[in-house]
């Protein structure tokens, strides 16, 4: 043919176009398979010549209906496809499809491979496999290779080295060397060998929810099949790994981790395998490998002599709106040689301390600014004003107060002051959908801030776009420090909507330049960058569907750029004046701006003053410290209070640990017992002053008669709970056990100056009088909650990619949903409340000079403040104190009322209670009965199915043991594909790591200096050393004192660890509560249902226990698809049923014999409140208790509902329970039945 001429097609139109037109989802998939480079078109003749590459064997029936569906839509003669697949033109007889014609066979497009071979019209397909049971499958064997095998000549390769060297590396990680084209995955949908794909090494998310490395699979065999998930720009698939066989399970779980240390999620790796459809992942496309490569990773630099600086960033904390991870925005300006950096959020400052985190260090100075709304007298067409989408806006919603964007950025520290002050005014007084700043308020705090006239969303630009005149233009211009013009791709919705052309945008932004000259103002060229990336486009188009955005598709380029992309853009200006917006201009905005700290340094803490502080402390100390070991202090305690109290006291931090004592001693005297939190059990002092019941000495037995002590100091126990039984050798009283070996370091540093952060659990019950004690202690004006930022969640985030590729009918692998949602992680949705932080302010001091301050969620009405920023940001520049409400301590109180046994009496190393966490025998029931191997329902922290696996697993023999699962299950990465993994390879429990404690006291223990370990264990529990791994020193240090390599393999997986005394801390609430279960049951099982289930309805209760083992079984087999009310239910179910395994029962719901709220204990078990029944609730449950009395009984359920003032509703569910008995439902007497 004879091509009029060619076109290059957009290859998601045309096949957007293919997918309308009735073609079947296998004939799609088919068709995605070609590339086509080009269409040639002969109009007249009208006539097409299709030319693609053969990426694969494509069915002639497929090519048929899209050269018909071409021909009949395009009114086309003739369609040819020609496959240019290796350079030759394969023509193909017979290929026209007549117009607006039924096809006839003997008119079928004929499809040829590359050498004019025509294809069969049926590809014989393999054998089906025979079929396997669903459950426990065997993997399949791999496809063995069509290609021929070289066989590996040892000889031939030593000679080569000697002659030649060692061969380069290849960037080979795992199995054989290869070569071959790369494929892109969204052409990888039918069973292959040998195919090579390229692409990133994506976490994968786990039936839990939850983004995790690798998923695992273990057979009864001994094989493992270990899955993780690669996507490229297309697609995604699985990989599938199978290790070992039914002889070698041990070497096979040692292999399975080996390679898992090889990879690392962000990687780009170059994999060759055979693909297929696993039946046993919903015929998702998976990959056998055979040969695993390290590819090289192209990437964008700006190689500009002088570099740009862009002034107007958004990050993730732009809410909902922005996809730049802080931290890959700074590294990425650090990179290219950029000098500075904007920081210019929505309305918010949030991200301020995290980009400033990630850029120490560097040379980088950050710019710190915001993008606010700007209200003011200017106004314009109400069409033009504020153009955000009002998509999901609902019709109550109150209109939107117009507002223009303007940019605010701080000079100097004056400015951040006032910049910070802006934010604090926004939010509480101007807040209205949006924290708004009227013109008059930013001039009050002008000093020290630069404004610009911002985007298209600017009060100048609309302006323009309103026809402003001249005078009108320079009186708004007049208020700005500098002008800000934009790449025209930023604003082609302007375009799309017929509003103005692509030379009107320029033209908009030549009149800006030309302003800005006349007035003496530089005019810059910004990127607005909302994402990183090109490509991350994608990204914001799926967010911003996910709200219902009607244009989300049409992503402006709101990427970062480098100085060449900018020039580019620009030079419709003229190449000089596009060097000096791009380049000179955002200099010299860059040069009258300091370099400044958004918060002050970490070791600057600003506390209150209490007057004696220290003084009461130390003598507190010692007072209790004498009581406990005598009047002559063994060493181990004399030296470990010195060292503490000289840390504490040098280093201004008595007034913290003062407060925390009155706060947890009006709550001792007040009759709640207080449950420590985080590290301050790894304080002596904090022991001695009551603020923890945490001992941190070593493991030892002290006498409480005559004070005779006796120390274990060569780890011969991990906690003094696992002494046995002794009676003191000077007295014969017995001894007292305690002591659980934490350093002080683990709390405060190596040297006793890290800010202390005291956590403490009061009872839920009791919170709100220890938060109102905070305010009569410092005063009502000086305390606030300690603020939060909540990010999209996971689930919420595949929601959002599922329901974008559902709108274009596209299916897309799991593993590339995936790799989507890790990008959805840390943007910011809301900001809340900490559920017990209290920030507090010295008296003298601005706490602007900290942060700003905002209402939680932005609610307007909220009568609570918090911090602006997130409270992890400023913990340890002001004094914060957690004052948590908890149930553990509730449960406490209770189980004391119930069983007149102190807490602190319950004695330890109880051989029943111990047996809870091994096995059910202490219950006197059977696994089979409750559905778990162990008998920790109801305990916490130990009750989920996941630490019920985990003790399983482990084993406890002891308390320390239990101590460890408690760390295991609250750290990130310290147990899946970590602890786990080792203990099936036969390492034993306590040499794996656990707690962050464990990683300094092991490595002093094994003669690694302890400054050293120190250092190791905070990389480590940081997880600083699973993103960059260990230091050269670090790792010399290990290797120098014999660690092993599976050791400090297990080091640089974590992620984060859990500090041990709040584990302690945690276990010894979970064991006093695990003691009465074992021996007074019906005061636990009364305490359990009270405080920790509160949606307990009777109704399931009534149907008997049969029907709750059902319940619990089809809850079980739904696993993630049940509800969320089903789930709620199971928890509370799972110890009712083991309840009446044991030989309890509930008694019937009593109007007289209930409590309104509380579970009561009676001779056969327990009777549930009033509350415990569905349609009747607190308040009418409190009414009837209230006014019933036995001695003036309720004579009919008229007299009840008239008397208690409830609803006819609430007499019907008691009816209904048989909670009235007999009782008659009106006060009228039939005169028949006298």
């Amino acid at each position: 043919m004879q091509a009029k001429y060619c076109i290059i097609p957009d290859r998601e139109k045309l096949f957007a176009f293919l997918s309308a037109q009735s073609l079947s989802p296998t004939e799609l998939m088919q068709l995605q398979m070609m590339h086509i480079s080009k269409i040639c078109i002969d109009e007249s003749a009208r006539l097409w010549e299709v030319h693609f590459d053969c990426a694969a064997h494509i069915r002639p029936n497929v090519m048929q209906a899209a050269a018909a569906k071409l021909a009949v839509a395009f009114s086309l003669e003739k369609v040819d496809f020609i496959c240019d697949g290796d350079g030759s033109s394969c023509i193909m007889p017979e290929k026209s499809v007549p117009a607006a014609e039924t096809v006839e066979p003997e008119q079928e497009v004929e499809i040829t491979d590359c050498g004019g071979v025509p294809y069969p019209d049926d590809i014989p397909l393999p054998e089906e496999p025979p079929e396997i049971e669903i459950g426990e499958a065997e993997p399949r064997e791999p496809i063995p290779s069509c290609d021929r095998q070289e066989e590996y000549d040892a000889a031939y390769e030593q000679a080569y080295n000697q002659l030649y060297g060692e061969k380069k590396d290849n960037g080979l990680i795992w199995g054989k060397s290869f070569k071959g084209k790369v494929r892109k995955l969204e052409t990888v949908y039918e069973e292959e060998n040998r195919v090579v794909i390229e692409g990133t090494f994506v976490k994968s998310i786990d039936k839990d929810g939850k983004l995790t490395s690798f998923v695992e699979k273990e057979f009864r065999t001994g094989k493992i099949a270990l899955t993780f998930n690669v996507s490229d720009d297309t697609n995604g698939i699985y990989v599938k790994v199978f290790f070992g066989g039914k002889d070698d399970s041990s070497d096979a779980r040692a292999e399975c981790n080996e390679f898992k240390n090889l990879l690392k999620p962000g990687m780009r790796l170059r994999i060759m395998g055979n693909v297929a459809p696993d039946r046993f992942m919903f015929d998702e496309m998976v990959m056998t490998p055979q040969g695993i490569m390290k590819a090289d990773v192209e990437e964008r630099m700006d190689n500009a002599e002088t570099k740009r600086v862009e002034l107007h960033c958004h990050t993730k904390m732009s809410k909902m709106d922005g996809l730049t991870s802080m931290e890959d925005l700074v590294h990425k300006a650090v990179k290219w040689g950029h000098k500075a950096l904007a920081i210019t959020d929505h309305g918010v400052v949030q991200a301020f301390p995290f980009c400033f985190d990630a850029a120490e260090g560097s040379d980088l100075k950050l710019i710190f600014g915001m993008e606010g709304y700007l209200i003011g007298d200017h106004k314009l067409k109400a069409g033009d004003l504020d153009r955000e989408p009002t998509d999901t806006i609902k019709k109550s919603r109150v209109p939107k107060i117009p507002s223009y964007h303007i940019i605010i950025l701080a000079k100097n520290e004056t400015g951040l002051r006032n910049l910070y002050k802006l934010v604090t005014i926004s939010h509480l007084r101007y807040l209205h959908k949006r924290p708004l700043l009227p013109r008059q308020i930013i001039e009050e705090h002008r000093e020290g801030l630069l404004l610009g006239s911002a985007c298209e969303a600017g009060e100048l630009y609309r302006a323009l776009l309103s026809g402003a005149s001249d005078e009108e233009l320079e009186e708004i211009a007049a208020f700005y420090d500098y002008l800000e013009i934009q790449p025209t791709g930023n604003n082609m919705f302007l375009v799309r909507e017929n509003r103005c052309t692509v030379k009107d945008i320029e033209n908009y932004n030549r009149r800006i330049y030309e302003l800005g000259k006349k007035m003496g103002k530089l005019t810059v060229a910004t990127c607005d960058v909302h994402f990183l990336n090109p490509e991350d486009a994608t990204l914001r188009a799926i967010l911003q569907a996910g709200q219902n955005y009607k244009d989300a598709e049409e992503q402006p380029p709101l990427y970062y750029r480098t100085t060449e992309e900018m020039l580019a853009e620009f030079a419709y200006l003229g190449k000089e004046v596009a060097y000096e917006v791009c380049v000179t201009n955002t200099n010299k905005i860059a040069d009258m701006i300091e370099k400044i700290k958004p918060v002050p340094d970490r070791d600057q803490l600003y506390s209150p003053f209490i007057p004696g502080a220290e003084k009461a402390i130390k003598e507190m100390s010692y007072q209790r410290a004498h009581e406990w070991y005598g009047d002559t202090l063994p060493d181990i305690v004399a030296d470990r209070l010195k060292m503490e109290l000289d840390s504490i006291i040098n280093h201004g931090f008595s007034v913290l640990y003062y407060i925390a004592h009155k706060l947890v001693k009006k709550s001792l005297d007040d009759g709640y017992l207080v449950g420590s939190r985080g590290s301050v059990g790894s304080s002596f002092v904090a022991t001695m002053i009551d603020i923890t019941e945490v001992n941190p000495l070593k493991p030892h037995y002290r006498c409480p008669k005559c004070r005779h002590s006796e120390f274990f100091l060569n780890e011969e126990y991990a906690s003094g709970f696992d002494l046995p039984e002794k009676k003191c050798p000077e007295c014969g009283t017995p001894m007292l056990r305690d002591g659980h070996d934490i350093p002080f370091a683990v709390f405060m540093g190596f040297h006793g100056d890290k800010v202390p952060d005291i956590d403490l659990n009061f009872s839920g019950d009791y919170q709100p009088t220890a938060h109102k004690y905070t305010e009569e202690l410092f005063g009502r004006d000086n305390v606030c909650r300690a603020g939060t930022i909540s990010t999209i969640a996971i689930k919420t985030a595949q929601g959002y990619v599922r329901k974008f590729y559902e709108s274009k009918n596209k299916h897309v692998h799991p593993a590339y949903i995936a790799s989507l949602v890790e990008g959805f992680a840390g943007i910011k949705r809301t900001t809340g409340q900490h559920p017990g932080g209290i920030m507090v302010v010295p008296r003298n001091m601005d706490i602007h000079y900290i942060s700003p301050m905002n209402r939680p969620a932005d609610e307007k009405d909220s009568a609570t403040i918090t911090t602006h920023f997130d409270y992890h940001s400023i913990n340890d520049r002001l004094v914060k104190l957690d004052i948590l409400g908890h149930d553990d301590p509730t449960v406490i109180k209770m189980l004391e009322e119930l069983t007149a046994i102190p807490p602190k009496e319950i004695p330890v190393g109880d051989e029943e209670t111990m047996r809870l966490f091994q096995n059910t025998s202490s219950l006197g029931v059977t696994p089979e009965q409750i559905f778990s191997d162990v008998g920790t329902f109801g305990i916490p922290e130990c009750g989920t199915n996941f630490v019920r696996t985990m003790i399983n697993d482990v084993q406890p023999k002891n308390f320390s043991d239990v101590v460890r699962v408690s760390g295991y299950s609250h750290g990130t990465d310290v147990w899946l594909n970590n602890a786990q993994d080792l203990l099936k390879e036969g390492k034993p429990v306590e040499e794996t790591i656990s707690t962050r404690d464990d990683v300094m006291t092991s490595l002093i223990a094994k003669g690694v200096e302890p400054s050293m370990a120190f250092k190791i264990m905070e990389h480590v529990r940081k997880g600083k050393a699973a993103k960059k791994g260990l230091e050269p020193a670090m790792l010399e240090a290990m290797k120098g004192a014999g660690v092993p390599d599976w050791y400090i393999k297990s080091c640089e997986k974590v992620q984060y660890l859990f500090p041990k005394a709040h584990a302690v801390a945690y276990v010894l609430m979970a064991y006093r509560i695990a003691y009465c279960k074992v021996h007074y049951p019906r005061e636990f099982y009364a305490a359990y249902f009270t405080v920790r289930a509160p949606e307990f309805d009777t109704a399931y209760i009534v149907k008997g226990k049969a029907f709750i083992k059902d319940f619990l079984k089809n809850v079980y087999h739904q696993g993630n698809q049940a509800t969320t009310q089903d789930k709620v239910a199971a928890t509370y179910l799972e110890l009712a049923n083991e309840m009446l395994e044991r030989g309890l029962e509930f008694d019937k719901i009593d109007i007289y014999a209930s409590d309104p709220v509380k579970f009561t204990v009676t001779e056969k078990g327990v009777r549930p409140p009033l509350a415990a029944l569905s349609g009747v609730g607190t308040s009418a449950a409190l009414s009837i208790a209230k006014v019933r009395d036995r001695n003036n009984p309720f004579i009919s359920q008229e007299d009840l509902r008239m008397r208690a003032q409830i609803s006819k509703t609430v007499i019907e569910r008691l009816a209904e329970m048989g909670a009235l008995d007999d009782l008659p439902e009106t006060n009228q007497i039939d005169l028949f039945n006298l």
